[in-house]
Parts: structure tokens; C-alpha cells; sequence
């Protein structure tokens, strides 16, 4: 094939690597990029900003699996994406952003260019796993190769590949064969063994769940019914155990008397979590057994939180390899349902007294949306109380800002999530104060004719951190905002829009919401579940 500028190549690079959406904003210096998007049979979608691109692409790659990507210009438009890198990074989501960046022979001189930066490159490394610059063509389809093998083999996360203007306008030759790739690495059978003999020799065994563990969830479920182990979960891993699960604590360990019921375990298994900040609020799990810790990332298994016997390998793989070893045993537990239902009611009681008025919405919510409904949501107290109380029936259904904790993430999430899976019901749901943040992101969901239900709960404030400085014995300061006319905004790009007065009306408005040929606002005030 004949040569073409290495903007248009690199396009048609993605495409045989299996990229169908690319979200961006194009500019003078990016250009290049845009010139093969379409001969190469890539969607393109056109963000209000490139935070919103950085979002779409993230809550894409959360629905799907697949890498999410994102081009955009030099300076402020890669300045304008790093918020949604940071999350996507906190969130282990695959991740690729292509930028531009100044003329080789113009980057270290500072003569005052159009979109300059002094170090556009670190700048990217601080909220990513790598910042790369391209100075050539056979460096740019490398970096490429190299940021798929690692999406596929290693701990997921963001990655920046910057190209000089002038090498993405230079003819170069096509990008090569994509090579072989990698796959995870997998425990050690001496690892899994020992795992299978601690899991068999215990009588109160209790498992942890974390992201990592979603693709293994079926696994998980037929362990946990084999060895009758308690379970719990982080917040990303809800769902990888059923609600119905008679000893499945849920996504408790956030609360302070789950430390209580882990000291009933003799064993404890965390399987692809973390456990970081955002997991459990305080410094150290609190437990008083044994602890089995798998992770694919080595960096967690060296951390505060030191297991007994550590593994590094693929949760999935673990698990299905653990549940070989174990079936066929003899299993004695002493582990009772109603220890572990007790304990739940207590934990839901103390939910919905530390932000009442909620947990009606989550039960009106349950008993409308389809199984299967993809949700994301913002930082809003309306989804604090959502993420411990609301059923998933599977993994990977609720999607959420947990670690960098960024406002405005819900909508243009929630438009990629929709964009990777047209024919599954998606849902938003947003705060007052952080829909100020993306809410122009409401054109691109009309322009595509998304369904789109968008919950606006609308308590008229900040009012977490109206709390934590109440608490605080702060004088509340700076916690309110003038709103907008809410419906009349989303009419106005097009939107449905609905105000229900009662828990009837949001119902209805909600399953109507789910029918419509766009997107469609719900704008919910607290009084209408009171």
C-alpha cells in the first residue's frame, strides 16, 4: 500500500486493532488524525468538551471491555481530557488517548506557540499509567501495540501517546500486523493448592470481591455455594455474588461494625480488590485471621494490607482453578444466614438514616429498570446511598467515580455506556451541583438520539460537604448554588424532560424514559418521596 500521513494510518491502525468509536474534539493541530476516521470505518462523536470525551470513552470501555479512545489537541485539549484520565486510571479503565503536541523543532523552545505547554508530556504522566511522546512513525504504531498488550495482559489503565504535528502530516508507511497478544499472568498451581487447602481446613472462611474479580463471577458463585463462605464486596464488585446469596454480607465494608463480622471469619480470601481508601474508610481492613490475597497487579499485593499467602495471577483463572481443587470435598461451615441477615438490616438501617429519603427512590428504581440495566452515576449523595443498597444480578451494572471521585462523570459516561451497547437500557443519574459540570453533554445524546433516562436528584446544595462541615463544626459556606430552570434546560437541547411530584409519577416517568427515542431528564426534589 502506498504511503499516506501517518494521522490517517493510525486511524486505520485502531481499526484493525478492533476500535469502532472514537470520541474527540478535532482542532488545527489534530487534524491529521481525522483525515482516515472515516475510510477506515471508525465512529467518530463530537463532545461539548474534552472532559466529556475523556468520560464517553471511559463509561465506553466500562460497558464493553473494550479500550476506550479519545483524540484531541495539543495544550488544552489534553489539559481539558486528564480529569477523566485520573479517573480512569483510580478505576483501572482501559484508556487511550491520542493527542497532538507542538513541532518537534518548537517543543523546547518557548517561543509563546499556539497551545503550548511547558512539559505536555509529564503533564499526562501524573494522572496515567504512561506518557509517551511519538517522534516517529514506527514509534507511534509501537506505542500503540504496546498500549493494547497491556490493556489485554496487565492491570488496566489509561495511556497518553502525544505525535508532533508535523510527524502526524508526514507520509509514512502503514502500521503492521498487530503481533500475538499476551495473555494474563496466571497463578501458580503450588499458589492454588495452598489456597485449596487453607479454604478447606477452615470453618469460617469469608471472601472479598473486588472489580478485579467480575470476569471470574461465575466461579466465584459456584465456590462460595461449595465452601458455604461469607462474602462480601467492594463497591466494584457488587454483583459478582448474587443478592440472594444467603451469606453474602454485600458491599459492606465501608461501614464500621463490618469490621465486627470479619472478626468471625478464621480466613480471609481477597480476590482482585484493592482495598483502598474509597473500599473500606479506614486504614487497615480489621481482621484477625489469615489472609489469602490475589491480585494481577503486584503493586497491591505489596501494599499496607499484607496477606499471609499472596498470589499474583488473573482472579478468574484463580478462582475457576480453585474451584476444581475444592469440589468433591467435604465441607463444614459454620457460618448461619441469619447472623449474616441480621448484620445487613443493621447495615441498611444505618445507610438510610445517614442520608434518609433515598432508599425509597433505590426500591422505585429496582422495581422498574429491566435486569441488565448499565447505571452511572456521579458523586451525589443520591448514589452513596444507590451503591450499598441497590441488587446487582451481575457484575459491571452500576458504574461509578470511586477512587478520583470527579463530579460531572455520570451523563457523558453514561452516553458512551449507551454508544457501546445500543440495544441494553443505561441510565444516569447525576446531583444538582454536579450536573452543572457535563450538562452540555445533553447535545450529544440528542444529536444521536440516545434513550437515555437521566435521574437529576436535586436537593439544592452541596449537601455532602454541607454535612461533613456540619459535622465538622464548620459553619456551612459555599455549599449553594442558583440552579437553573432544569426541565426547561433539557427541553431546550431537545430532551424530554419530567418533574415528578410523587413516587408514582417517577415510576411511570422513569419507564417511559426507558421507551423514548432520545433522552429524557428526571428531575427528582426530595419531597417527592417523602
Amino acid at each position: 500500500m502506498s504511503k499516506r500521513p501517518l494521522g490517517a494510518n493510525i486511524s486505520h491502525m485502531l481499526k484493525a486493532r478492533g476500535v469502532d468509536v472514537i470520541f474527540g474534539i478535532p482542532g488545527v493541530h489534530n487534524i491529521e488524525l481525522y483525515r482516515g476516521i472515516e475510510e477506515a470505518g471508525i465512529t467518530h462523536v463530537l463532545p461539548r468538551h474534552e472532559q466529556g470525551a475523556g468520560f464517553m470513552a471511559d463509561g465506553y470501555a466500562r460497558a464493553t471491555g473494550k479500550p476506550g479512545v479519545a483524540y484531541v489537541i495539543t495544550g488544552p485539549g489534553l489539559c481539558n481530557i486528564m480529569t477523566a484520565m485520573g479517573q480512569a486510571y483510580s478505576d483501572s479503565v482501559p484508556m487511550l488517548v491520542v493527542s497532538s503536541c507542538l513541532e518537534t523543532k518548537d517543543r523546547h523552545i518557548g517561543r509563546g506557540r499556539l497551545h503550548e505547554m511547558r512539559d505536555q508530556e509529564g503533564a499526562a504522566a501524573t494522572v496515567c499509567d504512561w506518557s509517551v511522546t511519538a517522534p516517529d512513525a514506527p514509534a507511534a504504531y509501537r506505542l500503540i501495540d504496546k498500549a493494547f498488550a497491556e490493556f489485554s495482559a496487565t492491570r488496566a489503565r489509561p495511556k497518553h501517546i502525544q505525535v508532533p504535528i508535523d510527524v502526524l502530516g508526514a507520509p509514512a508507511d502503514p502500521a503492521p500486523d498487530q503481533p500475538i497478544t499476551p495473555a494474563k499472568p496466571v497463578a501458580r498451581p503450588e499458589d492454588v493448592a495452598a489456597a485449596a487447602e487453607w479454604l478447606l481446613g477452615a470453618r469460617r472462611p469469608l471472601f472479598i470481591f473486588g472489580g478485579g474479580a467480575a470476569p471470574g463471577f461465575e466461579a466465584a458463585r459456584k465456590l462460595v455455594r461449595l465452601t458455604r463462605a461469607a462474602t462480601m464486596c467492594s463497591f466494584a464488585g457488587r454483583g459478582i455474588i448474587a443478592p440472594d446469596y444467603p451469606l453474602n454480607y454485600g458491599p459492606c465494608l465501608a461501614r464500621g461494625d463490618s469490621v465486627a463480622e470479619l472478626a468471625k471469619a478464621d480466613l480471609v480470601l481477597c480476590i482482585g480488590t484493592e482495598l483502598s481508601e474509597t473500599d473500606i474508610w479506614r486504614d487497615q481492613l480489621g481482621y484477625d485471621a489469615p489472609m489469602i490475597r490475589v491480585d494481577i497487579d503486584a503493586h497491591s499485593l505489596a501494599d499496607d494490607h499484607v496477606a499471609d499467602l499472596p498470589i499474583m495471577g488473573d482472579a478468574a483463572t484463580f478462582l475457576s482453578d480453585l474451584c476444581d481443587l475444592v469440589e468433591g470435598h467435604n465441607v463444614t461451615s459454620d457460618w448461619m444466614a441469619k447472623e449474616v441477615a441480621d448484620a445487613k438490616a443493621a447495615f441498611f438501617a444505618e445507610t438510610d438514616a445517614a442520608r434518609q429519603g433515598i432508599a425509597p427512590i433505590c426500591a422505585a428504581m429496582e422495581q422498574v429498570l429491566p435486569k441488565g440495566t448499565l447505571i452511572y452515576s456521579d458523586m451525589t449523595q443520591f448514589a452513596y446511598v444507590s451503591k450499598e443498597l441497590y441488587p446487582l444480578d451481575r457484575p459491571k451494572l452500576w458504574h461509578h467515580p470511586y477512587g478520583f471521585g470527579t463530579l460531572g462523570y455520570a451523563l457523558p459516561a453514561a452516553i458512551g455506556g449507551k454508544i457501546g451497547k445500543p440495544g441494553t437500557p443505561v441510565v444516569a443519574i447525576a446531583g444538582d451541583y454536579g450536573f452543572h459540570y457535563t450538562m452540555q453533554e445533553l447535545g450529544v445524546a440528542v444529536e444521536l438520539g440516545l434513550s437515555l433516562p437521566i435521574i437529576l436528584w436535586d436537593n439544592g446544595k452541596l449537601k455532602e460537604i454541607e454535612d461533613s462541615m456540619i459535622a465538622s463544626q464548620i459553619a456551612p459556606n459555599a455549599v449553594v448554588a442558583q440552579n437553573p430552570d432544569f426541565c426547561a434546560l433539557a427541553r431546550a437541547f431537545g430532551a424530554g424532560a419530567e418533574k415528578p411530584e410523587t413516587p408514582e409519577g417517577f415510576k411511570q416517568a422513569l419507564q417511559a424514559a426507558l421507551k423514548a427515542d432520545g433522552p429524557t431528564l428526571i428531575h427528582v426534589m426530595p419531597d417527592c418521596f417523602l
